[in-house]
């Protein structure tokens, strides 16, 4: 078989990738995943040093998870990143700190931090969407991930607000 069986030979340079605005669109989102699941690393580690109340220990669990969680998110996106070709941040997305440490205000703020990010999985799911199967079934899985924090979180919440 050998070149023949080949109608054309295409040979990978980097600046291939470079030129494919589906590729500079799809390393975009992903860096800004990156620098938001970074954030949220930040985020859950300070929410989970400052918590306090009866509640703490359980929760200062759940925090550091989140914690865990989106270190590893991180870290999945900038794998995808560099075998496109892209380069990974060092940045993360900027984080408000409202000094409200109450239990009520950090789980509405970890809400609001995941339903962002499920916005992000939902930007790179519409760039990808049947271009790459593996890039499809990765976003798709992170978006089910994101749904399920923010529906806990909802849970986590709705005694809080009933208290108002």
């Amino acid at each position: 078989m050998g070149d023949r069986a080949l109608p054309l030979r295409i040979r990978y340079t980097p600046k291939m990738e470079r030129a494919d605005p589906l590729l500079e669109k799809t390393a975009k989102i992903l860096t800004q995943i990156m620098e938001y699941e970074l954030a949220g690393v930040v985020r859950y580690t300070h929410y989970a040093l400052v918590i306090t109340g009866p509640t703490r220990l359980p929760l200062v669990d759940f925090l550091k998870a989140q914690a865990d969680e989106s270190l590893q998110h991180a870290q999945q996106a900038g794998e995808i990143l560099t075998g496109l070709g892209g380069h990974p941040t060092m940045r993360i997305a900027q984080i408000e700190e409202t000094h409200d440490h109450s239990i009520p205000a950090l789980l509405k703020e970890s809400f609001v931090h995941e339903t962002n990010s499920l916005n992000l999985y939902k930007a790179l799911l519409k760039e990808v969407e049947g271009e790459s199967v593996y890039l499809e079934e990765y976003t798709r899985g992170m978006i089910g991930q994101e749904e399920m924090h923010v529906m806990e979180l909802r849970k986590m919440i709705r005694d809080y607000d009933h208290e108002a």
